[in-house]
C-alpha cells in the first residue's frame, strides 16, 4: 500500500476493538490472567499497551522496520539507545546537533564511560580515519539542527558496517514521509514523535525503529526494563496525529521551500541554510536520498543583535517558541533557546552564532507568513 494508506490503517484492525475505526486507549495499569501463571497478551502497561502496540506496528511500517518502540519523550528514546552501549563504548557522533542530545552525552553518559567524539560525517575521509579506531556506533542527525548540513545515509552506513559498528539515525526532521534511513542501511531510527509525527503540539513522545531482529530483542528489553515507554493517551495522540502525516508533510514542505526563496532575496538576510535551494552545498544529496526538504529550516540575519531581536518580537503569526513540526509556525533562536545547554565557545566551532534563526514553517497561508517576516524584518 502507499504511504498515506499506512499511515491511516497500520497497526490497527476494527475487527479487534469491537468495530471501533480508531484505536481505542486503553487506559490501564494492568490486565488480568487467564488463570495462574497464565497471563493474556498483555499484563503490565510498561509491559505492553494495546494502543502503544498500535502505534508501534504504525511506526514499523512507515519507517520499513521490523518492530517499533514508543517512548515517554525524544530523550527517553536516546537514553534507551544509548543503554545499548557499555562503559568504555566510543561513539562518533554529529559535530553539530541538537543541544539536548548533546546535554545527554556530556553530562550523563560520559560520566557512565560512554565517550561521544564530534566528526562531521559531511567529511567521508574525516569518518574513515575516526574509525580507525574502533567505535561501538555513529550517531546521525540528517539534516542537522539547526545548520541543515546532511549525511550520505548509504555511504555512512556502509562504512559503519564495514568496522562493526551500529548506526543510529534522527529521522525527526523529515519523517518517514520524505526519508527512510533502514532503507539505505541504517541500523536504528530515531523519532521526536512530539514533532512532525504527532503535529500539533500537544503532546511529547519519542520512538525508536529497527530492522535488525537482535536490536530489536534488545530495545525491547530495555524499553521494558528502564521504564521510558510512552503511556496509551499520548499514543493515541501521536496515532491520531500520523493519519494526516502526508497531507501535512507536503504542505509543510511547499510553504517553507517558498519563504526560504523569499527570504534568499531579502536584504536583511545573509544567509538562508535549506537543503532544497540550488545554493544548499549538499542539494544534490537532498535529491538523492530525500522526497522532500520538511518544513524546518535556518538563516542568518544581518545587522548584531539589536536587529535580531527586533524580528524575534517583532513576529505576529510565528510563535517565538522551541520544538518544531505543528499545524502552527515557530520562531526559534537556537543560542538562547534550543541549542543554550551547549557552551558558547563549542556553539561558535559547530556554526550555531548569535545570528542565526530556526523556523519551524506551520500550516497557515504561506501569503500571511511572509507578510509576517517582511513586517518584523523591516524594522
Amino acid at each position: 500500500m502507499n504511504f498515506k494508506t499506512i499511515a491511516i490503517h497500520a497497526g490497527h484492525d476494527p475487527k479487534n476493538h469491537l468495530g471501533a475505526a480508531m484505536p481505542p486507549i486503553y487506559q490501564t495499569s494492568t490486565f488480568g490472567f487467564r488463570d495462574v501463571g497464565q497471563p493474556g497478551p498483555y499484563d503490565y502497561s510498561r509491559s505492553g499497551n494495546p494502543t502503544r502496540a498500535a502505534l508501534e506496528e504504525c511506526l514499523a511500517a512507515l519507517e520499513g522496520g521490523r518492530r517499533g518502540f514508543a517512548f515517554a519523550t525524544g530523550m527517553a528514546a536516546e537514553t534507551t539507545a544509548l543503554m545499548l552501549f557499555s562503559s568504555g563504548d566510543r561513539i562518533l557522533v554529529q559535530n553539530d546537533l541538537y543541544g539536548g542530545t548533546y546535554r545527554l552525552f556530556e553530562t550523563v553518559f560520559r560520566k557512565q564511560g560512554i565517550t561521544a567524539e564530534y566528526v562531521d560525517l559531511r567529511d567521508l575521509d574525516a569518518l574513515r580515519a575516526a574509525l580507525a579506531t574502533p567505535a561501538a556506533a555513529i550517531w546521525i542527525e540528517t539534516p542537522t539542527n539547526p545548520l541543515m548540513n546532511l549525511t550520505d545515509l548509504a555511504a555512512v552506513a556502509g562504512l559503519a558496517r564495514a568496522h562493526g559498528a551500529i548506526t543510529i539515525c534522527d529521522n525527526t526532521f523529515l519523517s518517514p514521509y520524505f526519508q527512510r534511513p533502514l532503507d539505505l542501511g541504517i541500523d536504528v531510527v530515531m523519532h521526536s514523535t512530539t514533532k512532525y509525527l504527532n503535529g500539533h503540539s500537544d503532546v511529547v513522545g519519542g520512538a525508536l525503529i529497527a530492522k535488525r531482529e537482535d536490536l530489536c530483542d534488545r530495545i525491547g528489553v530495555l524499553q521494558n526494563a528502564l521504564g521510558t515507554c510512552a503511556g496509551p493517551q499520548d499514543c493515541y495522540l501521536v496515532l491520531r496525529g500520523i493519519k494526516t502525516l502526508g497531507v501535512r508533510m507536503e504542505e509543510h514542505n511547499r510553504n517553507a521551500l517558498a519563504i526560504a526563496h523569499w527570504l534568499q532575496a531579502h536584504p536583511a538576510v545573509s544567509e538562508v541554510l535549506h537543503p532544497g535551494l540550488e545554493s544548499h552545498p549538499q542539494h544534490s544529496l537532498a535529491l538523492k536520498q530525500m522526497t522532500g526538504f520538511g518544513g524546518t529550516f535556518s538563516f542568518r540575519v544581518k545587522g548584531g543583535e539589536a536587529q535580531l531581536y527586533k524580528l524575534l518580537r517583532g513576529v505576529k503569526v510565528f510563535l517565538l517558541a522551541e520544538s518544531l513540526g505543528g499545524v502552527e509556525s515557530l520562531i526559534d533562536h537556537p543560542a538562547t533557546m534550543t541549542h543554550a545547554s551547549i557552551p558558547p565557545e563549542v556553539r561558535q566551532r559547530m556554526g550555531i552564532g548569535d545570528d542565526l534563526i530556526r523556523l519551524s514553517v506551520g500550516l497557515e497561508h504561506v501569503d500571511d507568513l511572509i507578510a509576517d517576516l517582511d513586517a518584523a524584518l523591516a524594522q
